[in-house]
């Protein structure tokens, strides 16, 4: 594997460095992974180890991405991109294209489709015309959905399944059966992908992925240096084995450079709006209310949920709860509320105006996707007609006192942060006006979310940093959002830029 060094003895001063966003010009000192002092420009003392002149850059606190699922993201550049296809049909042949240049048997695995929009229905027999002889798996943007000829099904004991279209939980059963690849391709893929990131700004992650998520980044850890910290999360299959190691959300595990600690618990309410299976208090265009799936799909009922989040806070392992439909989340804010614990919400993405104070007044982290607010838009306007002043509300959470924690969701949006921000200071990815302009967030509010709530940068802090080319409260959307990255820097030193 791939090695970055992520461990530095030797201390560095960075000279000529604005602290922070809109920061003066300074000096600042770096020893045994912390920042030991801080200097007006030029007026450091003479002192052991390296000195970097950084020409007027930018040095900011380390960047996180607060949703990752790292598998998932770290395959998607070796997967069919379907992202751009305009109907079922469209994604088939494209299917069918890629099998006509793989090996025999090997399956075609592709990402990226969003049905919400499409004239025609996902479904096996018109892969099955298509991909007759290997399996095909395509998985949809938001990974809820998964669409299988009979040939996938088949390895999954699924082929008397109606449809082929497998969605939530059996979907990522599929993805995790058929779309991974062995253990050490995987982990190269994925140091692979910690590396770009790096070079992206990024210091940490909470991981997503639907796997044991804490035995293989300790693997990883162990077999090479990984230039992230991961925040690596429990799924309810884990629970009863976290809870007997005695695990801890924040707990730092046994790893070189203790990089990895102890994520969240991670639970669904609901499922996504492109499936149309986000919980809602209102019934989707088109559908009977009251009907089966009219209104979405409750994952769990409440009082499961409740239960869930006792068993794990009463064991110091805080819940994260996927929330996308007002419904879901007002049912996840209740159960906090029973419950009385620390935690976070993923995504919550369409709120009921009541349920915005609650975040802050129960300290609820919203964690949020903005550019899913960008590339939703448009299923939003369709499928949430006449709520969508209340959807991906940014501004309205800030304005109420929540807490907002950034991330992409990756492979759903990439994983680069500077795009995150982006999204969420213009609400807009292309030509386009803001989409409900209402709910965009000034830059420096955007950048404490990107950075789990560091504003400053002070003596004492870890070494965890990132220097840009441009300032980020003064430079251009395009600029904002393609952002010059010159270094980043892990426990004192550097996984991206001067050294390497």
């Amino acid at each position: 594997m791939t090695t970055t060094n992520t461990a530095s003895a030797e201390p560095i001063t960075l000279c000529r460095v604005h602290l922070g966003a809109g920061g003066p010009l300074s000096d600042v000192r770096i020893e045994s992974g912390l920042v030991a002092a801080v200097f007006p420009a030029g007026e450091s003392p003479r002192a052991d180890g390296r000195s970097i002149d950084l020409d007027g850059r930018t040095l900011l606190p380390g960047l996180w991405d607060s949703h990752v699922h790292m598998v998932q993201w770290a395959g998607l550049r070796r997967r069919l991109d379907v992202s751009g296809a305009g109907s079922a049909r469209e994604a088939a042949d494209a299917a069918g294209e890629r099998a006509a240049v793989l090996p025999p048997g090997e399956p075609v695995i592709g990402h990226g489709f969003r049905d919400g929009l499409w004239p025609d229905v996902p479904h096996k027999d018109l892969l099955d015309a298509l991909v007759p002889d290997r399996p095909a798996l395509l998985i949809s943007m938001d990974l809820h959905c998964a669409w299988l000829n009979s040939a996938g099904l088949a390895l999954l004991d699924r082929g008397d399944h109606a449809t082929g279209l497998l969605l939530e939980n059996e979907c990522m059963q599929a993805m995790a059966e058929l779309a991974t690849a062995s253990v050490e391709l995987t982990d190269q893929w994925v140091q692979d992908a910690c590396v770009a990131a790096a070079a992206r700004g990024i210091t940490g992650i909470i991981d997503f992925e639907f796997a044991d998520n804490i035995t293989d980044w300790t693997r990883r850890m162990d077999g090479a240096a990984v230039p992230l910290r991961v925040a690596a999360s429990i799924w309810p299959p884990h629970l009863d084995a976290a809870i007997s190691r005695e695990l801890r959300t924040g707990r730092p595990l046994d790893t070189p450079g203790g990089l990895l600690e102890v994520g969240p618990f991670k639970l669904f309410t609901d499922g996504s709006l492109n499936t149309r299976t986000a919980l809602c208090h209102e019934a989707y265009p088109g559908a009977i209310p009251g009907a089966p799936g009219s209104h979405g799909l409750e994952q769990l009922s409440p009082q499961e949920l409740v239960s869930l989040l006792r068993r794990a806070s009463s064991h110091g392992i805080e819940p994260a709860v996927h929330a996308i439909g007002d419904r879901a989340n007002e049912m996840a804010l209740d159960a906090f509320e029973a419950v009385r614990c620390r935690g976070r919400i993923e995504h919550g993405q369409l709120l009921a105006a009541k349920d915005i104070p609650r975040f802050a007044e129960l300290g609820v982290i919203a964690s949020v996707q903005p550019t899913h607010a960008v590339d939703d838009r448009d299923v939003a306007d369709r499928h949430w007609a006449g709520r969508t002043h209340r959807a991906y509300a940014f501004a309205d959470l800030l304005e109420a006192g929540a807490v907002l924690e950034l991330g992409s969701d990756a492979p759903v949006a990439p994983l680069d942060p500077w795009l995150t921000m982006a999204s969420a200071v213009t609400r807009t990815g292309d030509e386009r006006p803001a989409w409900h302009p209402e709910q965009r967030i000034p830059v420096a509010a955007a950048l404490a979310a990107s950075s789990q709530g560091r504003r400053l940068i002070r003596v004492g802090d870890r070494a965890d940093l990132v220097v840009t080319d441009a300032d980020p409260l003064t430079a251009d959307v395009r600029t904002l959002r393609e952002m010059p990255v010159h270094a980043t820097m892990l426990a004192g030193a550097w996984t991206h830029g001067p050294s390497l």
